[in-house]
């Protein structure tokens, strides 16, 4: 801290002086007025350090716009007041907080300096000597002036009492003045104006009618905010006697309108069973009601809440039907084949009958689109006899969609639980949560942590909702979730479901499906009857293998419907009485004419005609599929190049192929330099869809394999298999997608890794029948099952194992 004294009053500066210059931001000094300020600027800094050092007055100029942070001279007003520096204290080694006192106006005659701090000439501003006649004008304007100071003072609470004795104890018109300008509550550019009228009357006149204008704004503030208190009185007053009017009527018996409405709110806490705490907080809050005013804002939010907490189906519950037999009719009628759900429902059905108070189990079925998975919630609600709830989670990113808003806030909900338990009705419903594996998170939180709770049968009977705030059971609801993929689920709430995996359905399902259900519900939206349209077995089974490509029934549905919109018009045109003639017959001879050109052919054999290209089988969120991996060589580096958009697992895959050939290359007749000189090109078609993954790897060996040996590959064999530097064969995933989809594309012999044969119990019976499956441990062992011809110079699996 250091303290140092300017120049005196009898030492005030004369004529043309050279001074520091400290720009100011919303700041206006008027002489004889002390302003605290807060310097930080480091050309401020570097000023104030040498004005302390120096002893010596500063130029204070305003800046034009206070958002500016490095002004330049064109920035600054040119009139401004000399100021001496009474105190200086150091906040930080570049913040300084330092008190000035004006001391007289002067005006910017030149800038002589920018850096490393602003430095000017400027010419003192006397104030002119008044004539007689100014005199009395003046005298005159200085008396209103005080009077009206004094006037704004009492308007003004936080104004200390001494301000109206300092108001009085002024006698010169000029110092009185500038002290009541630098005080108004005015614009910068207006206090400005003041500082730059030097004429003391014209001064005064400006600052008597800013002041009398400021004087007049106070006046209506204050009656304004009597007004208020008059209102706030006068509702008080309305309270009171409404409480009174309100003891009346009950005693007389004639209790109606808000007050009825309470009672009757009153009547159904009597009348519902709640648990004990939830009652008292009821009544806590019907309490505060009856004391609120009804005009009130938060009287609606206090009613809301308790109304909320009636609705809640606290210990209202439907009865199970607990009948296996019947409940297996429901799900065999609704829907085809999805045998693992039905089992699961069925068996949960048995405990239920056993132990009345199990818990609800948390399902979560996991299969690509259109293959049932939330119509499967109605079926089995309807198997128990429950009420049915459908909860969309997809793009949800807010956790208080799962938990609620706490009630602080304006227009605050319950969460969707809470929401659905009220729409319900019961505390036991069937819970659909559609597309978890959808869910997002940002900075409002993330819903899947939140539901955590909700899901897990182990601490879901005391779930937390913020709006409710008392804990709710769920451990009763049947939670069945839905999801395309596993993998965007987060590990802990995958961790708490039972996954039930549903794999695409065959041709053979899609057929029974489209004549038991698809058929007839598109024959009944299209108002058509069974003798207006038939679709033979051959035009149903071309629609599903050439004009659709899927695992669900979606598109298949969509098709049928396109058929069914055709044979519409056909009646529509026909006269009302004589459109039981219209018949159609859909066959292979006019599919074309209601479904166009087929969209899907299965090319395996046209792709496969070339030695260098292999078909294989992939998994993906929509099911299985077939993959080509084509490779060629051309002269090069010796490089090896991928395309098609590989992940880095899948390249990997590559580069042990071709490892493990180079390792081989004599034992097949191949040049073991045959990289030299020559680049090898492998590229997955549809380069546009991202593909990874290690099944891939026996495919991209017998791609290689046919490519450097020139045997071709048989074009109905499709194969998946991890491979190794030794080339051992390991196992993959999703095998019965994968086999599914060799049956939908016509493949005839399908290769698999040998570990992976117990996977094809979740395979029917008709589809192996279909299908020459066969099983490697080794690489060794592809050679009579994939080419054509047999391959120069191959190998034994016991050679390889010597």
């Amino acid at each position: 801290m250091s303290e140092m004294q300017g120049v005196s009053e009898d030492q005030l500066l004369e004529g043309i002086q050279e001074l520091p210059v400290l720009p100011l931001r919303n700041t206006v000094l008027f002489p004889q007025v002390v302003v605290p300020l807060a310097v930080g600027r480091p050309k401020s800094v570097k000023l104030i350090e040498e004005a302390t050092e120096n002893d010596t007055p500063i130029a204070i100029l305003t800046q034009k716009d206070p958002e500016v942070d490095d002004p330049t001279t064109d920035d600054l007003y040119k009139v401004g007041t000399v100021a001496r520096v009474l105190k200086v204290v150091k906040i930080a080694s570049d913040n300084y907080s330092v008190i000035i006192q004006g001391q007289q106006r002067i005006d910017l005659e030149e800038m002589l300096q920018e850096e490393p701090y602003f430095k000017g000439r400027f010419e003192i501003q006397d104030t002119p000597e008044p004539s007689a006649e100014e005199q009395v004008e003046i005298q005159a304007l200085f008396r209103n002036l005080k009077s009206t100071a004094k006037q704004v003072v009492k308007f003004i609470p936080e104004m200390p009492k001494e301000a109206s004795q300092m108001v009085d104890g002024v006698d010169d018109p000029g110092q009185l003045c500038d002290f009541v300008a630098a005080n108004m509550d005015i614009e910068t550019e207006e206090k400005q104006e003041i500082l730059e009228t030097i004429g003391l009357k014209d001064r005064l006149q400006t600052v008597v009618t800013l002041l009398a204008r400021q004087l007049e704004v106070l006046r209506v503030s204050d009656k304004i905010q009597s007004q208020i208190k008059e209102e706030i009185d006068k509702n008080q007053r309305e309270y009171y006697l409404r409480q009174q009017l309100k003891a009346i009527k009950e005693q007389l018996g004639e209790l109606d309108g808000e007050g009825g409405d309470l009672e009757e709110l009153a009547s159904k806490i009597d009348q519902k069973k709640l648990p004990e705490e939830v009652e008292e907080k009821a009544r806590k809050q019907l309490n505060r009601l009856r004391m609120m005013q009804p005009a009130s804002s938060e009287y609606g939010v206090t009613r809301t809440y308790v109304e909320t907490l009636l609705d809640i189906p606290w210990m209202d519950q439907t009865q199970d039907k607990l009948n296996i037999k019947n409940a297996r009719e429901i799900l065999d009628e609704d829907h085809y084949d999805l045998d693992k759900v039905k089992k699961r429902i069925v068996e949960y059905l048995a405990v239920r009958q056993l132990k009345q108070d199990m818990k609800g189990p948390i399902l979560c079925l996991v299969g690509p689109p259109g293959v049932g998975k939330t119509s499967l919630g109605r079926s089995v609600a309807r198997a128990l006899g429950r009420e049915f709830v459908r909860i969309s989670l997809g793009g949800i990113h807010d956790e208080s969609e799962i938990r609620g808003h706490r009630r602080t806030y304006v227009g605050a909900l319950p969460g969707r639980i809470v929401q659905g338990l009220r729409k319900a009705g019961t505390n036991n419903p069937v819970f659909m949560l559609d597309e978890i594996d959808k869910v997002g998170r940002d900075f409002r939180g993330d819903p899947s942590a939140a539901l955590l709770e909700v899901l897990d049968p182990q601490q879901n009977d005391t779930f937390s909702d913020h709006y409710v705030e008392i804990p709710i059971d769920l451990s009763n609801v049947l939670f069945i979730a839905t999801a395309n993929m596993l993998d965007p689920i987060s590990p802990p709430l995958r961790d708490r479901m039972d996954v039930i995996e549903i794999p695409g359905y065959t041709a053979y399902d899609k057929q029974h499906i489209s004549r038991q259900y698809l058929i007839p519900r598109q024959l009944e939206q299209h108002g058509l009857d069974d003798g207006y349209l038939e679709i033979d077995d051959d035009a149903l089974d071309k629609i599903i293998r050439n004009y659709t490509r899927e695992a669900g029934v979606r598109n298949l549905e969509r098709r049928v419907a396109d058929v069914c919109r055709g044979v519409a018009v056909q009646v529509a045109e026909k006269e009302e009485d004589k459109r039981d003639e219209v018949h159609v017959e859909i066959s292979l001879d006019n599919l074309h004419d209601y479904l166009g050109p087929e969209k899907y052919q299965h090319e395996v054999a046209q792709r496969t005609s070339q030695p260098g290209v292999a078909t294989g089988l992939a998994w993906t969120p929509a099911g299985g599929d077939i993959l080509f991996i084509e490779s060629t060589r051309m002269p090069g580096k010796g490089e090896l190049v991928l395309t098609g958009q590989l992940g880095d697992v899948m390249k990997e895959s590559v580069r042990a192929a071709l490892s493990y050939i180079r390792s081989r290359a004599e034992d097949f007749a191949i040049d073991k330099n045959f990289m030299k000189g020559n680049d090898i090109h492998i590229h997955v078609p549809a380069g546009a869809i991202p593909k990874d993954g290690p099944s891939a790897g026996i495919t991209m060996y017998v791609s290689l394999l046919s490519l450097l040996t020139g045997v071709r590959v048989r074009s109905d064999v499709a194969m998946t298999g991890e491979i190794t530097l030794r080339g051992n064969v390991l196992p993959v995933g999703g095998i019965k997608e994968k086999v599914l989809a060799a049956h939908r594309s016509e493949i005839k012999r399908v290769v698999l890794p040998k570990r992976n044969e117990k996977d094809l119990v979740d395979v029917s019976e008709d589809i192996q029948k279909d299908l020459d499956i066969h099983f490697a441990e080794h690489v060794s062992e592809l050679a009579d099952l994939v080419f054509e011809d047999e391959l120069p110079g191959n190998v034994s699996k016991e050679e390889v194992a010597e």
